[in-house]
This record gives C-alpha cells, structure tokens and sequence, in this order.
C-alpha cells in the first residue's frame, strides 16, 4: 500500500515539475548526450502501469546498478502518451555499442526488457538498443 501511494505522490509531484522544469545533475565536466524514443501501445491503462513500474516504488535494483555499470551517468525518460522520449549522458569517452553490449549481459537485464516489452511496441526477445531508436539533433541554440 506504501508503494501505491509513493507512487501517486510521485505522479502528483512530476505533473508540477512538468510546468517549472526539471532539476538536472550537473557533472562538472564535458558530457556526450543520446536522445531516444520508444513507442509503447497506445492503452492508456498499459501506459500508466509502465509509468508506475518506472517509480521509485517498483523499479528493480538491478537495473539500476547495471545501467551505472556500464558508464552511463544519467538516463531520464518522458513520455506524452504513447510516446517515450529518453535522454542518457555519459562521459566523452563512453562507447554506445560496446556499453550496451554488456548491459543486455547483466544480471536481469533481458527479464527486464522482455518483462517491458508487454506495454512497447517493440518484440519481446530485443534488447534495449535494438528497441530504442536513437534520433538525430537538428537544433543546437549554442552552435555558432
């Protein structure tokens, strides 16, 4: 029942956010940034139980630890209905293929993603990479 209720807490919480902004991590240094988006199915209950099973209330641990594991520094994904948009940072040194290589090898990480791939419209045997679409920048305020 705690659980539950965190977890509307937590949606109370990220539909305030959404109008003043979210709080990012500053890392002190130079940061590779990867943008990508996901399809879920387009079930407004499969959508808020994806949500939830994103909470802090009912994520696994595991994944978590992986996803450190493997170099990334930050993950944060948003969704607008069906649609999933995931922002990673990672060092300027992190390597994309090879970082993912390992991931899909952790401990869980395939029960995860097959355990996801329920609410995605994506098959249940892909891994993470073979899921997420990675998308292409074309705006870049700062570029001079």
């Amino acid at each position: 029942m705690t659980q539950i209720i965190n977890f509307f807490k937590l949606l109370s919480m990220s539909i305030t956010e959404k109008k003043n902004g979210y709080i990012r991590e500053s890392f002190r240094r130079p940061v590779k940034r990867y943008c990508q988006m996901l399809d879920l199915k387009d079930d407004p209950e499969l959508i808020q139980e994806y949500i939830k099973r994103h909470s802090k209330a009912f994520q696994w641990p595991e994944i978590r630890e992986g996803i450190r594991s493997v170099g990334i520094l930050e993950m944060e994904i948003y969704n607008l209905g069906a649609r999933l948009f995931m922002i990673v940072e990672t060092p300027l040194d992190f390597e994309w293929d090879v970082a993912f290589e390992k991931l899909a090898k952790l401990p869980r990480q395939s029960e995860w993603e097959e355990y996801m791939s329920m609410f995605q419209q994506a098959d249940a045997n892909a891994t993470s990479s073979e899921k997420w679409k990675l998308m292409d920048r074309i705006f870049y305020l700062y570029d001079d």
